[in-house]
């Protein structure tokens, strides 16, 4: 065993005895798919509430062990986050804006009654398995290793309180190119029947039982020949507010660009920095309330002339149709906006370290 100096917590570091080799961890990164395969290790964190956060290690990778009377199984407290890590040209890995997925989890550790890890903690522990796991770092285009902190209580208690004993990991598992033959327009599910998450709910946070109340209702936009599912908000049905695992933008005629503004929708850290791009740009940018019929009119009328959705995983997504029981918007052979595809690739060109990274968002994980 070594031992790590972490800034403020130190790591120790256990090395895998089981570690793939080389020929395998190549054939893995040459198709890895999405979140199939996992590297060698992994990062793990305790806390108590008497001792606060300690224990700090990196391990092999493999299964927990949980007491079946542990808080999470049972009034599932629990959070995660998503962000990558990308291969540059000379080689370096890097991640973009760490800082900000570090914040939004000590937002959803709030909702969710969890201790609040620190930002200089989340971020160590990413560079400490990119330490430990480095050569799992793809080098192709459009590629990346996907990192996923998690938390979760680990207690052994039935009683309904927020638990006083909890873990705090980080798994990565290497990402192949979201659009392999292009960036590709989706038909969007509009679900009338659920709701992602209710008024003064969790909706906010990024929790495992948001994804799970969207599971349903994915599997019926499957069911349609959709890639996604929207949902409209829980009190009026009229507005609407995010996919099941994203966030939409509307493009105007005259550059505007609108999002949906609520407080049970997820905050993007993609979103956010591509309405910075936009802005950079001078266009017009407003996060309110948006009703679903101004979204059909828009269409309609021509006034909006771009539709897309955001997130981690395939960075922009232009959306060509809405369609849902009675309602179609768009069309399904609809090309993807000029803008969308811009501000896509602008994006990911300060990600991979082809572009200027003027509002500093890209932190080095390997130095």
């Amino acid at each position: 065993m070594t031992i790590a100096t972490g800034f403020p917590l130190p790591f120790d570091v256990t090395p895998s005895a089981a570690q793939r080799a080389v020929a395998e961890r190549d054939a893995i990164l040459a198709d890895p798919g999405f979140g199939k395969h996992f590297t060698d290790h992994m990062v793990a964190i305790d806390w108590t509430i008497d001792e606060g956060w300690h224990n700090a290690r990196v391990i092999p990778y493999g299964p927990l062990q949980l007491d079946p009377a542990a808080s999470v199984l049972h009034y599932a407290q629990e959070i995660f986050e998503g962000l990558k890590a990308y291969r540059h040209a000379d080689g370096s890995i890097w991640s973009f804006r760490p800082e900000a997925n570090a914040a939004r989890l000590r937002r959803s550790a709030t909702r969710l009654a969890l201790p609040l890890l620190p930002v200089a903690d989340f971020v160590e522990s990413l560079r400490q398995i990119v330490a430990a796991d480095g050569a799992w770092v793809p080098s192709a285009p459009e590629t990346s290793l996907y990192l996923r902190p998690f938390m979760f209580a680990t207690e052994s208690f039935l009683g309904v309180r927020a638990a006083q004993e909890v873990g705090y990991f980080v798994i990565a598992s290497p990402a192949g190119a979201y659009f392999a033959s292009g960036v590709q327009p989706v038909s969007i599910w509009l679900s009338t029947t659920y709701s992602r998450a209710g008024k003064g709910g969790t909706g906010a946070a990024k929790t495992g039982g948001n994804y799970a109340s969207s599971l349903l209702p994915q599997a019926e936009a499957y069911e349609h020949g959709c890639a996604q599912v929207l949902f409209l908000d829980s009190v009026t049905g009229e507005y609407i507010e995010e996919l099941g695992g994203m966030n939409v933008v509307l493009v105007y005629k005259d550059g505007t660009l609108v999002t949906p503004e609520s407080d049970s929708i997820l905050e993007g850290i993609t979103r956010d920095s591509i309405l910075q791009l936009a802005e950079d740009r001078g266009h017009k940018v407003e996060r309110r309330r948006v009703r679903l019929s101004e979204w059909a009119d828009g269409v309609a009328s021509g006034e909006i002339t771009e539709v897309f959705a955001c997130g981690t995983a395939a960075v922009v997504t232009p959306i060509a149709r809405l369609v849902g029981e009675g309602i179609e918007i768009g069309s399904a052979d609809a090309a993807p906006g000029e803008l969308t595809l811009s501000l896509r690739q602008e994006l990911t060109d300060i990600q991979y370290g082809r572009a200027e990274d003027r509002h500093g968002w890209m932190t080095r994980l390997d130095a």
